[in-house]
């Protein structure tokens, strides 16, 4: 199976840096907006079958244009929301978005007992998310789509492809970003890391799109 994992379009929160990771969250910047609209086009060669976006809203909208376009039915699941913050929730000072980091990165070498203040482990959020792959599997599809979110999707690819945490932390998804997984369950090989939004880097957008229009964050 071919295995798309693409990171949401621009949110308020994005903009503002913060830990914004609870249900259902936030919706879509303008520029946000502009970026789902231009993954139908970006994608129009894969040969895509399931659709997964996570219960957080931005997921839905970001995938909603893919769905309505390919006339896929939208399949919703709770296992590939963000990383739960915890008790860093909101916050956007450097010190919480680096323990965020440093608690979720560590599970890519398999310290899956290390938890975020306040939130989840390695083994909860590998568990809820490799539920939703073997669904995708069991579809049979050639090809599918989860629309999710930049840090449980860096760290569970990484894990995955059995890259290195220093590889995870310096190759941003930026939004709208996408990771592409060949292979089974357990056994995945990395067939492309791109960072930068599926439609380029020069929407068509108002000035509300703002600077942060590829945020690499996390949420």
């Amino acid at each position: 199976m071919r295995l798309l994992l693409i990171r949401h379009g621009q949110t308020p929160s994005n903009v503002a840096g913060r830990l914004d990771t609870a249900v259902p969250g936030p919706g879509l910047t303008e520029l946000g907006l502009a970026q789902a609209a231009a993954i139908p086009r970006a994608l129009e060669g894969e040969r895509i079958g399931t659709i997964f976006a996570s219960t957080q809203v931005r997921a839905q909208l970001t995938a909603t244009p893919l769905a309505e376009t390919l006339d896929r039915r939208l399949t919703v699941r709770d296992g590939i929301r963000e990383i739960y913050a915890g008790d860093l929730e909101m916050r956007n000072d450097q010190d919480a978005v680096a323990e965020y980091h440093s608690a979720s990165f560590s599970w890519i070498d398999g310290d899956l007992n290390e938890r975020v203040p306040g939130g989840e482990s390695g083994h909860d959020v590998f568990g809820r998310f490799d539920a939703v792959v073997d669904e995708a599997s069991a579809t049979g599809d050639e090809t599918v789509a989860i629309i999710a979110h930049g840090q449980v999707l860096r760290v569970w690819a990484a894990a995955q492809a059995q890259a290195t945490q220093r590889f995870a932390s310096e190759n941003p998804l930026h939004n709208t970003g996408m990771i592409v997984l060949n292979g089974t369950a357990g056994q995945w090989s990395l067939v492309d890391w791109r960072s930068e939004p599926l439609g380029g880097e020069n929407l068509d957008v108002g000035i509300s799109g703002g600077p942060g229009g590829t945020t690499a964050g996390v949420r």
